[in-house]
């Protein structure tokens, strides 16, 4: 097993904590960046009381937006402070603290942050439900996690709580919380409250969040305080010329839901580092929050890139126009290619988008993101040199920066593969990706490409203080991910049994460091394909760029013990009308999956795929669905992974349909 040095510092630790102050520096001191673990919460404080002291020192400076008509409600730093207090005296009022697990079940939003803060506050601990969740999803993690008490959004999601065990007089809705909450604590006298805070430790319990449960029933992954404030701090050190650009107002767009770690990680370092944020409450809200909103960087999954790209394409439709972004989006992959280093021929993306005929030379160009090229946006960057650049930075790249609001810089993107060419694209249309790995149990943030600091198709370094290992391998060899730092969790609920994630947290990630200990992302072991010919096959590579075509809304990819690689293919709905409305073609999927013209557009994007492997990888066969995959079907999990066992069992006969003989 080869293990990598934790990297250097970024950060310091935090002291000398008085009352009415900060908790901590915002900018680390100049020059404490040796051999330091990184930023750490001190052991008597929780995530609460460091984070808002930070906040309250802003005043009346606005630290997050809330959607208001057509525009935003600014949210300044005292509001948000007053807000958490009121709710959190409430939280006293009724009986809960230390200790109690309390859900909460709604989209980003502003009542999302004051409750979780509120709940944080009095010691409580947070248990995330997704929007989405089914009544069983919802009644198995209230039962597992033992919660007292709700937040609900809407109706609906009260209903299902309800009928989850949730009483009444325990049960408040999500965005009227600081009313009713308030209207009840208004007696509990403030040195209660204090002492309530003053009572929560770094080592206390913040939150469990339920994992995907592709497999299973989800599991309940325990995170502290200090996990929480570790991951989110640390990220906010490596990329603080991002977040605390100099000379300028940084602001991000946080589409990423509350009920995943993730999205709350990052609005911790928002606030910490004092990025002006806006609640959107989901990603088909991102495109007019973008253009209203005008974020200098964001934090994303690739599908929302993905979905960016093909969005604009849509845009464009056919004709001269469609040919025009088509030459333009050609150019911009082969301009970002170039920036990242990788000078090999770029995709012929021809007709509806679909990319044609690309190879990518290195696998290790499939990891989670691309990297900062260091070139300004617009015509100064890659995609603004010569004359085909000149007119293309006219009549595409501007209008797509505008319409991403016009002062985006970077895009900060986790969570899963990012199809190379999309990173390459948006790097060539000015704006810069920088890939980052992580998962719930190490509260998202195992490793991040810095600016300055960064390594085309990797993941990054690790933040301070975390070490990577890959199992069984030597420098460059691929292998599962292991990990290990403050922001590892504990483990699973209850925690009555040994700690899981000691030494190492296995990932079930596969990858590799290079000797500068640059982490890339190869695969998941779970997921990795072993054909009947003993080929390894990695799927998500080539379910990405299926993905990319504009048509197609998931592509799963199958071979496991089967002499060569089929895929199931669905179509996106909104995409096929509009194609329809151009072609004159069918817009139902269940009448488009046998259309010729549609077959021909999934062929391309299939070849497309097959181009990145060799023909012992390549899928021969695939059939196309004839509705979707939804959260509320099962086949995908409230976090948007698809249940691979639940799709092929739904689709046996389809499948089997791929692998019979061929007459001869």
């Amino acid at each position: 097993m080869q293990h990598l040095q934790p990297a250097p510092n970024l950060g310091h630790h935090l002291n000398g904590h008085h009352a009415g102050e900060p908790l901590a520096e915002r900018h680390p001191p100049a020059g404490d960046r040796g051999d330091a673990p990184g930023t750490r919460l001190p052991e008597e404080h929780g995530l609460a009381g460091a984070v808002l002291d930070l906040v309250e020192a802003a005043g009346g400076r606005p630290v997050l937006a809330s959607p208001q008509g057509d525009g935003w409600r600014d949210v300044t730093g005292a509001e948000l402070c007053a807000d958490v207090r009121a709710v959190a005296r409430g939280l006293v009022a009724v009986g809960i603290g230390q200790g109690d697990r309390v859900a909460i079940m709604g989209a980003t939003g502003y009542g999302w942050v004051v409750v979780d803060f509120a709940l944080w506050s009095v010691g409580a601990v947070t248990v995330p439900v997704y929007p989405t969740s089914s009544a069983h999803q919802t009644a198995h993690i209230m039962r597992d996690s033992g919660a007292v008490a709700a937040f609900a959004q809407t109706p609906e999601h009260a209903g299902l709580l309800r009928a989850a065990g949730v009483p009444d007089d325990r049960l408040w809705t999500l965005d009227d919380a600081v009313d009713e909450l308030a209207a009840v604590g208004g007696d509990v006298d403030q040195s209660r409250f204090a002492a309530c805070l003053d009572a929560v430790q770094a080592a206390d319990l913040a939150t469990i969040v339920y994992t995907s449960g592709t497999t299973g029933e989800p599991k309940g992954c325990m995170l502290t305080h200090a996990n929480v404030f570790y991951a989110a701090v640390n990220v906010v050190d490596m990329l603080d010329p991002v977040v605390r650009a100099a000379g300028g107002a940084p602001s991000t767009a946080l589409f990423l839901p509350l009920s995943h770690v993730f999205g709350r990680v990052t609005l911790v370092g928002c606030l910490w580092s004092g990025v002006h944020t806006a609640l959107v409450a989901s990603p088909g809200d991102l495109p007019a929050a973008l253009a209203s909103f005008r974020p200098t960087f964001l934090v994303a999954v690739p599908a929302a890139l993905e979905k960016l790209r093909k969005g604009a394409r849509a845009r464009a439709g056919g004709g001269l126009s469609g040919r025009l972004f088509a030459a333009a989006e050609r150019h911009a992959v082969e301009r970002g290619r170039a920036a990242r280093g990788r000078p090999e021929p770029a995709a012929a993306v021809e007709g509806t988008g679909a990319a044609r005929g690309e190879r990518d030379a290195q696998a290790d160009t499939r990891a989670g993101g691309a990297v900062d090229t260091g070139g300004a946006p617009g015509p100064a960057g890659p995609a603004g040199r010569g004359l085909r650049g000149a007119v293309f930075e006219r009549l595409v790249y501007r209008r797509l920066r505008v319409a991403l609001g016009g002062r985006l810089g970077h895009v900060v993107c986790g969570g899963a593969t990012l199809d190379p060419s999309t990173a390459e694209f948006l790097t060539g249309a000015g704006v810069r990706i920088l890939g980052a790995y992580g998962l719930t149990e190490s509260a998202t943030a195992v490793s991040i490409n810095a600016p300055g600091a960064d390594r085309p198709g990797s993941a990054g370094r690790p933040l301070p203080g975390t070490t990577v290992a890959i199992g069984d391998g030597e420098t460059g060899a691929v292998g599962e991910i292991l990990v290990a730092g403050p922001q590892v969790s504990p483990g699973y609920w209850p925690g009555d049994g040994p700690a899981p994630h000691e030494p190492w947290l296995r990932t079930g990630d596969l990858g590799r460091l290079d000797e500068d200990g640059y982490l890339y992302i190869t695969g998941r072991a779970k997921e990795l394909i072993i054909t009947s010919g003993g080929k390894n096959v990695a799927p998500a590579p080539l379910e990405d760029r299926i993905r990319l075509h504009p048509l197609v809304s998931h592509a799963i990819v199958l071979g496991e013990g089967r002499s060569f690689v089929t895929a199931l293919v669905t179509l996106d709905r909104a995409a096929l009308r509009a194609w329809a409305a151009r072609t004159g073609g069918p817009d139902d999927p269940a009448a488009a999956r046998t259309d010729p013209a549609v077959l021909a557009e999934v062929r391309a994007a299939v070849d497309a795929a097959n181009a990145l492997v060799s023909r012992a990888e390549s899928i021969r066969e695939f059939r196309v669905l004839p509705t979707d995959l939804t959260v509320e079907g099962g086949q995908i999990t409230p976090s948007l992974k698809i249940r691979r066992a639940v799709v092929a069992e739904e689709n046996a006969a389809l499948i089997e349909e791929m692998y019979a003989p061929r007459p001869r």
